[in-house]
């Protein structure tokens, strides 16, 4: 039986979301040891320690369903911020929080609109549910929220900024934003995606909860997959008014966010010396990054995240594998000559610089 009559035009058209190489593939393709992977923004520390321990104890209770309201999580999520709990939603990383965004929010022929290089996620989940995407052009590598603001049109529903930006690591400044907020139709919804907020270390950069007066269609997500180093239980947690949780809770699926993503996220949340390591180690190694790559020659965006968009020139992420160092390709995200590399430990930093400098010998 030919199925495709029966899937809508826009998801057989959709292309799916290609995740980086795995470090098992690469040394079992090219026969390494000691691979890096700094592909992904992951946390080079690993896990919050308090949440391993707190995940380890918690084992043995995995044949209860988790708690389907996240009550403990989100009540310490509600005394950390200073809202009331009715204004967070807690999700299976922040992917699903926009995804529930998307299907709540737009109807079929509705659009959305995003940075040409923004995180690639926002234009899956609109296409999928039968949305269209106005891609706005950066400004360099920077969002150009005013252009942003003159691409939304009748049809327009939601806004998605992710500050910092992701593959880029550029921010927009609190004037900026504001100019934009100002102007923005009272009818759209505007989601800032956090995911990278506690890297960031300029004065001069927006918190967009800080501008949650309830008068705005406006949402924060968050997660605790990059500085509390939980990629691998997928949580993420979202903050907007009373009235938008409750449509998006409306749709949620009941316990979306497991037992263990739970209880290592309320770890971790509270893991202070984990996330100051983290913040240390990503300055450090963001500055090393920056004086080696400015040594070598090479471009690269002005990244406040936890990662630097290099251009590293075509061809470099496959050449860059028999060394056993894994790197992002940017193509598909309209940087063809380009690289997202995340900050790792300072040997992984080094391991790098020394395979660029010794591929750059062989040109």
């Amino acid at each position: 039986m030919d199925i495709s009559t029966l899937v809508p035009e826009w998801v057989r058209t959709l292309t799916p979301y290609q995740p980086g190489k795995p470090i098992e593939e690469l040394e079992r393709e090219y026969g390494v040891h000691d691979s890096i992977k700094i592909a992904s923004n992951e946390n080079p520390l690993g896990p919050s320690p308090k949440a391993v321990a707190a995940i380890t104890a918690a084992l043995p209770e995995l044949h209860r369903y988790p708690d389907g309201d996240c009550f403990y999580l989100k009540r310490r999520l509600a005394e950390k911020l200073d809202v009331d709990r009715t204004r967070l939603i807690l999700g299976n990383g922040s992917n699903e929080l926009i995804e529930m965004i998307v299907r709540t929010f737009l109807r079929v022929g509705e659009a959305i609109v995003v940075g040409e290089h923004a995180f690639a996620i926002y234009h899956l989940v609109a296409q999928a549910a039968g949305g269209r995407t106005i891609a706005v052009p950066h400004q360099g590598f920077k969002f150009d929220l005013a252009a942003m603001l003159k691409a939304i049109t009748r049809e327009t529903r939601i806004v998605f900024l992710d500050n910092p930006n992701n593959p880029t690591g550029t921010i927009y400044t609190r004037s900026e934003w504001e100019a934009f907020l100002q102007a923005v139709p009272a009818n759209v919804l505007v989601v800032v995606d956090d995911a990278y907020f506690e890297f960031v270390d300029d004065p001069e950069y927006p918190d967009s909860l800080a501008y949650q007066d309830g008068q705005r269609l406006l949402v924060t997500l968050r997660t605790f997959s990059k500085i509390c180093g939980l990629a691998g239980v997928r949580v993420g947690y979202g903050i907007s008014s009373p009235e938008i949780i409750d449509a998006l809770n409306r749709i949620r699926q009941p316990f979306n966010v497991n037992s263990l993503a739970q209880i290592g996220a309320l770890a971790a949340l509270d893991d202070e010396d984990h996330i100051r390591r983290t913040q240390e180690n990503n300055r450090q190694g963001l500055a090393y990054l920056r004086k080696e790559l400015d040594r070598l020659g090479l471009e690269y965006a002005p990244s406040w995240a936890n990662f630097l968009l290099v251009r590293v020139g075509a061809g470099t992420y496959q050449r860059l594998l028999p060394e056993g160092v894994i790197i992002r390709p940017m193509g598909g995200y309209g940087f063809p000559e380009y690289a997202r590399v995340s900050v790792g430990l300072p040997a992984e930093n080094q391991r790098f610089i020394a395979a660029m400098e010794k591929l750059l010998r062989n040109v």
